[in-house]
């Protein structure tokens, strides 16, 4: 069997995975094994969390709108109700943006579920 003599693949391949971990802690940027595991695991880390961010963020959200509806004498769960009812089609990206930075615009949202319902 003949002999394989790698050429300049192998160094570069190795010198991909050393440059993605870089400023990683110890050996882990520096022995190439050990990098190429924990570059792996950063990259599953970065796929399963990109999808969490978006559930992060929707919790974010959630809060914020429950909390300046109570404010206001309303139960998260009613405003979003009279909204549905009143056709108002607002997601909860834009609520909770309204209800930090423009608390007018929310308690006028929040006036109007609540003379929907009385």
């Amino acid at each position: 069997m003949p002999r394989v003599k790698r050429g300049p693949r192998k160094k570069v391949r190795r010198t991909k995975i050393l440059k993605l971990a870089k400023g990683y802690w110890g050996a882990r940027s520096h022995n190439y094994r050990t990098a190429k595991e924990a570059v792996e695991k950063a990259f599953l880390y970065a796929y399963r969390d990109r999808r969490n961010r978006k559930r992060d963020f929707r919790r974010l959200w959630i809060i914020r709108i429950k909390a300046a509806a109570e404010d206001s004498g309303l139960s998260y769960n009613r405003f979003i109700h009279g909204l549905r009812r009143l056709n108002v089609d607002l997601d909860r990206k834009i609520l909770a943006d309204l209800a930090v930075n423009s608390p007018q615009t929310f308690s006028r949202l929040t006036q109007k579920v609540k003379d929907l319902n009385a």
